[in-house]
């Protein structure tokens, strides 16, 4: 039970949706949980409110201040209108663009925040029906809109919904206007203030003219023409995960030239039930059973999967012993890393100012890759809001390449300023008829990418502690390793101790303690061992878990060599793991 002052402010917070102008079933819903005996949902449900983390506004739908509803989508979006009214009031007329993917109540919530920014007199593009994350951030830059939202809770469980703000660029929202969007909306403080009743007339329907333009837009990516051209009939399965890409990844695959393309006729289906897959995440690898299925009744050369909202791309391809094989976040960055700089690099479009992002949890072999090539590259923290931040600042004098991270993310072009599964989905199939045009498969490219630049393994470990004293126990874990660091990690010593909370680099041989330069402070935690081994320990934003990335290094000679090493990388993983006690 939670303590009594708790319980008396979370009583008192619902009772005011009692009390309050809410519907009658939401108020039968509030009674049930206050006066049942046991008041834990009560308490999951008010305890505290919705926040924007690294991913936007996400959470259980249900209802209370901690549930995404009508009313916490209503509070955010009229807090959202009042921020956008105060800083472009100059402008003749603001607008945004909506859009929302496959989820429960998404087009509801859509629709709900359409009204109401209309009520507040700002023009709404809103899309006809569900479309791809990307393609929103895509429209906001087309229509010059100031802002922008798209309801998805991505690759959550079905439970789940979310709302993602965009500012004017396209990208997500970072300091100072998510800081001053979550004060606005935290003012609002009566349901009254938000304003329900839309204007028709300022909400605008758009759906084909921006597909097209989107996917015209994509097509200019392209690199290897001829490749695609002498293997379009390349075999792709393709599963959208009963999710938005279902109409435009086929579509932009045959634009660029792919004549079969293969689908998944189960998860084809648009639902947000998600009636297949326990979890619609390309990152587990149940969620990419059907299509390697399909792949191996079809004798497919490459399996490409998206998440609901289509800005998470999974793939899986065949090894040396025709055996399908997921490809982790972390090696398909490294593919696109790789084949775009040396794609650059041979039609001469390398001039010295060109540059990639990554996150700091990701692979330290795409740094490599890019300093041996000269180009630049950027870390930044988990989230491509900080990605897109890095473009931004550096548009006007810098060439952008691509970036990614290893959750699963890509973006290979700068119309876009969030991951794109859209495009990547369409980069990865000319990769791969690209390697089939010089004799390799895409597994056979990753391996000679080791062979070049060293071998290396990650793995992602979620520790899952759900609720309030969730949120405490994970609070503490941070503490613990802040405070009392491990001092060796699978048998090798910590050299090196990043620290992004107070923002110090500390070398543990020599005792320097250097600035980390970063715009703002996070709080994740990072170890360097002597043999190239790194740590990353993060809390998440957007979901109830504390995160573990390792990475370990190892040596491969030849092609021959891979099983051997993925077997030693593996146990080294093991090995770290056991040392940080996950």
């Amino acid at each position: 039970m939670e303590n009594k002052a708790l319980l008396n402010e979370v009583l008192e917070k619902a009772q005011t949706w009692l009390d309050g102008n809410y519907d009658l079933e939401t108020k039968k819903a509030v009674r049930q949980m206050m006066d049942a005996d046991d008041k834990t949902e009560l308490v999951e449900s008010f305890y505290r409110d919705l926040e924007f983390g690294t991913g936007g506004l996400r959470g259980i739908m249900g209802v209370g201040t901690n549930r995404m509803n009508i009313y916490t989508v209503g509070a955010a979006t009229q807090g959202l209108s009042n921020y956008l009214k105060a800083q472009f009031a100059n402008l003749p007329q603001i607008s945004v663009v909506i859009g929302h993917d496959c989820r429960n109540n998404s087009r509801k919530f859509a629709e709900i925040s359409a009204d109401i920014f209309s009520a507040n007199g700002i023009k709404v593009y809103l899309f006809e029906e569900l479309r791809p994350t990307p393609e929103v951030s895509f429209a906001i830059r087309h229509f010059g809109c100031q802002s922008g939202i798209i309801l998805t809770a991505s690759h959550n469980p079905k439970e789940y919904n979310g709302y993602k703000a965009y500012w004017d660029d396209g990208a997500q929202m970072i300091a100072p206007h998510d800081e001053n969007v979550i004060s606005e909306v935290m003012k609002i403080k009566d349901v009254n203030e938000i304003k329900f009743k839309g204007n028709p007339d300022l909400i605008e329907i758009i759906g084909e003219d921006v597909d097209k333009l989107f996917i015209d837009n994509i097509k200019t990516i392209s690199l290897s023409p001829e490749s695609i051209k002498r293997n379009k009939d390349m075999k792709i399965v393709f599963t959208p995960i009963h999710g938005t890409a279902v109409k435009l990844v086929p579509r932009a695959l045959k634009e660029y030239g792919f004549t079969n393309i293969i689908h998944v006729p189960e998860q084809d289906v648009v639902s947000g039930d998600f009636p297949t897959v326990y979890s619609p995440n390309p990152e587990e690898p149940a969620a990419l059973d059907m299509a390697i299925k399909k792949a191996i009744e079809t004798d497919a050369d490459l399996v490409l999967a998206t998440d609901p909202d289509s800005d998470r791309m999974g793939i899986a391809v065949k090894n040396d012993k025709n055996h399908w094989m997921l490809v982790n976040g972390n090696q398909t960055a490294l593919i696109f890393v790789y084949y775009l700089i040396r794609r650059w690099k041979e039609l001469g479009k390398l001039k010295g100012k060109e540059f990639i992002v990554k996150t700091i949890v990701t692979t330290e072999i795409i740094k490599e890759i890019a300093e041996k090539n000269h180009v630049e590259c950027f870390d930044c923290y988990t989230g491509f809001k900080w990605i897109a931040a890095i473009i931004r600042e550096n548009e006007a004098t810098k060439q952008y390449i691509g970036g990614g991270e290893e959750s699963y993310g890509f973006l290979p072009e700068t119309f876009v300023r969030d991951k794109d599964a859209v495009s990547s989905c369409t980069l990865m199939a000319e990769i791969s008829a690209w390697a089939k045009d010089n004799g390799k498969t895409l597994y056979e490219l990753l391996q000679d990418i080791y062979l070049e630049y060293g071998y290396g393994k990650e793995k992602g470990i979620s520790v899952v502690r759900k609720g309030k004293s969730g949120a405490e126990e994970i609070q503490k874990i941070m503490s613990d390793f802040r405070n009392n660091p491990p001092k060796e990690l699978a048998g090798s010593n910590i050299v090196v101790i990043k620290d992004y909370k107070t923002l110090k680099q500390t070398n543990l041989a020599t005792g320097e303690v250097t600035d980390l330069d970063m715009p703002v402070t996070s709080n994740v935690l990072q170890y360097f061992t002597e043999d190239g081994t790194k740590i990353s320990v993060r809390p998440s934003g957007t979901e109830p878990k504390i995160k573990f990335y390792i990475e370990v290094r190892g040596d491969m000679k030849s092609r021959a060599d891979y099983d051997a090493a993925d077997t030693a990388a593996n146990q080294k993983i093991e090995a770290a793991r056991a040392s940080l006690g996950v």
